[in-house]
């Protein structure tokens, strides 16, 4: 049967409990001399990103070589997209050239959604307009399990992330990190709160299983992990806060705001950050910050989800792509 993975929706409690574990296990890959398994081979990936992107397209390409995938890079740049062809016409050339699965980034919300309705292979979700983005919800979730409930079989493995409070705070209108990690973080049992002005908070944000200040700082001392998030100006096409310099004294995490936070706390961005603005420079290179962590760990999640996906290990039932 085919499956994807568009949205973090679609994965049940159990679903990401394996991708955790399963990330956990290969995690070790790291340590080892060479960092490859067979199980991929004679599989091919292709990423098709229509927008611009270092971590994610880096890192699902290393996880696909990491499984002795053959993969594809795919560019709209210099691509026959700039002559004006369809996605629906790139997406069946890439199922002609036999591709097994397609790693698609795209500006348009819904773009994964209509490409899985086209190819028989995989597609995996890197980010369609401001929708979702599921893998970098689980590459966090990882993350947070790993340091607030420990590393290996005998601390994280089976775990959830049940009674953590987890604040995000900034841009969560143009935000498909936000939407996937609130999505993914509640199933596995975590306290969302999105802390935003209200012009950078959707209107449907009220059927989100999440709760929502305008006030950052009574979150702060009750939040075991502070995700900020980067304000995304290229998506604006209007003044939604007065200046920057305003929107960063409002809900900019700088060094007073995090001696506020518990000992325990960490900071996470998924990053591209705009240092000064969402997150002073102390604070995303302090120990309590696990932004460079989320890079390496995003390698081995999307590990773990292309493993899963194209090895032949089935999800449980509840989580077949939808």
């Amino acid at each position: 049967m085919k499956r994807h993975l568009i949205s973090a929706a679609d994965l049940s409690r159990c679903d990401a409990v394996l991708i955790l574990d399963t990330a956990e296990e290969l995690a070790s890959l790291a340590d080892r001399p060479i960092k490859k398994l067979p199980t991929l081979r004679g599989r091919t990936v292709v990423n098709l990103f229509y927008e611009d992107s270092t971590r994610t397209r880096i890192s699902f390409e290393a996880a696909a070589k990491r499984l002795s995938a053959d993969v594809i890079n795919f560019s709209a740049k210099g691509s026959s997209v700039a002559k004006g062809e369809s996605l629906k016409d790139t997406a069946l050339t890439l199922e002609a050239m036999g591709a097994d699965a397609v790693i698609i980034r795209h500006g348009a919300s819904g773009a994964a959604h209509r490409l899985a309705g086209w190819v028989q292979g995989s597609v995996l979700n890197a980010g369609d307009g401001t929708h979702e983005h599921p893998t970098q919800a689980l590459l966090d979730a990882f993350t947070i399990r790993r340091r607030l409930r420990g590393t290996g079989a005998a601390g994280a493995r089976g775990a959830g992330l049940d009674g953590l409070r987890v604040t995000i705070v900034g841009d969560v209108l143009h935000s498909r990190v936000a939407r996937s990690n609130v999505l993914l973080l509640s199933t596995l049992g975590a306290e969302v709160t999105l802390a935003a002005p209200p012009t950078l908070l959707p209107l449907a944000v009220g059927s989100w299983p999440c709760a929502v200040s305008y006030d950052l700082d009574s979150e702060l001392s009750k939040s075991d992990v502070v995700m900020m998030l980067r304000v995304q100006q290229e998506r604006m096409t209007a003044a939604y806060f007065p200046s920057v310099r305003e929107y960063s004294r409002r809900y900019g995490l700088d060094a007073e705001r995090m001696a506020r936070l518990p000992g325990h706390a960490i900071v996470m961005h998924p990053g591209p950050m705009n240092r000064g603005v969402e997150i002073a420079a102390e604070v995303a290179d302090s120990v309590r910050s696990t932004i460079v962590e989320q890079v390496a760990n995003g390698v081995t999640t999307r590990m773990a989800v292309l493993y899963l996906l194209l090895g032949g290990t089935e999800f449980p039932a509840t989580g077949e792509a939808r």
